[in-house]
C-alpha cells in the first residue's frame, strides 16, 4: 500500500469513527470501555439490555422545560 492510500485510509477511518459517535452508533462499544475500565467488577448490560436502558432514560420521562 502506498503512503497516499495508507493516509487517505487514516481519514476515512476517522471520518467513520466521528459519524459513529455523532450519531450514537458506537454507544455500546463507548460503554463497555467504560465500565471495565471504571467499573471492572460489575456485568456488562446485553446489547439488548443497554438499548432498552438508554431508550428508557431517552424517553422515560419528561425532557423538556414547560
Amino acid at each position: 500500500m502506498t503512503a497516499a492510500a495508507a493516509g487517505a485510509m487514516a481519514v476515512w477511518r476517522s471520518c467513520w469513527r466521528a459519524l459513529r459517535t455523532l450519531s450514537g452508533d458506537d454507544a455500546y462499544d463507548r460503554y463497555c470501555r467504560h465500565q471495565q475500565v471504571a467499573h471492572p467488577e460489575l456485568p456488562l448490560m446485553s446489547r439488548k439490555a443497554f438499548y432498552v436502558d438508554e431508550q428508557q432514560r431517552k424517553w422515560g420521562s419528561i425532557n423538556r422545560c414547560c
